[in-house]
C-alpha cells in the first residue's frame, strides 16, 4: 500500500494543483452546454482570459468542461462516471490487496491509474464537470485540435500504457 501512496497521492495533488489554478486563472469556455449547466461558473470566471497560448498554434491553456468520458464519450452523465469510477477504484484496490499485479509495470500502472481515477473523480463531485486544460493542436486532419485534457488523463492513459507493455513483457517471461 506504501507504493500505491507514493504514486497515487503525488499525482492526485499535482493534479487538483493544476485544475485549481486553472478554474482560478481561466474562464469557462462559455459554450452553448455550459451555459445551461454551469452558469454560476461562467458568472464567476467571466472576468478571466479564455486561453494562455503556450506555444503559438500548436498548445494552449483552456478551461474545459467534460462531463463524459475520454473524447467527451458519453457527456452528461457526470453522477454515473462518479459511480463507475468509485467502483473502479474500489476494485482495482481489491485486486492490489489480492496480489493480482504482480509485476512492476503493472503496479506503476494502478499507482498511476488510482491517482488519475481519484483527481477526476474529485471534480466530477466538486464542480460537476472534469477540468480540462491542455490543449494540443497536432496540425493532423483527425486530431485538430486534440480534444483537452489535464494531468489525470495523462496518468490514465501512462497506466494504460503500463498495462500494454506488461501484457506485451509476460508472454516472453513464460517462454
Amino acid at each position: 500500500m506504501k507504493f500505491l501512496a507514493a504514486i497515487a497521492l503525488p499525482s492526485y495533488v499535482l493534479d487538483q494543483l493544476t485544475k485549481w489554478w486553472i478554474f482560478t486563472h481561466f474562464a469557462l469556455v462559455p459554450s452553448e452546454q455550459n451555459i445551461a449547466r454551469f452558469p454560476e461558473v461562467l458568472k464567476k470566471t467571466a472576468h478571466l482570459p479564455m486561453e494562455r497560448d503556450v506555444i503559438p498554434g500548436w498548445f494552449q491553456l483552456v478551461h474545459w468542461a467534460n462531463t463524459g468520458a475520454a473524447f467527451s464519450m458519453g457527456s452528461g452523465n457526470n453522477w454515473f462516471f462518479v459511480v463507475l469510477s468509485l467502483a473502479t477504484f474500489a476494485g482495482l484496490l481489491v485486486a492490489w490487496r489480492k496480489n493480482v499485479f504482480t509485476d512492476k509495470p503493472s503496479r506503476f500502472g494502478v499507482a498511476l491509474l488510482l491517482g488519475g481515477i481519484l483527481g477526476n473523480v474529485t471534480d466530477r463531485i466538486l464542480h460537476g464537470y472534469v477540468v480540462d486544460f491542455l490543449l494540443f493542436d497536432l496540425h493532423v486532419r483527425f486530431a485538430n485540435p486534440w480534444p483537452a485534457f489535464n494531468v489525470a488523463d495523462s496518468c490514465i492513459f501512462i497506466a494504460a500504457g503500463c498495462f500494454i507493455g506488461a501484457a506485451i513483457l509476460e508472454p516472453k517471461k513464460a517462454k
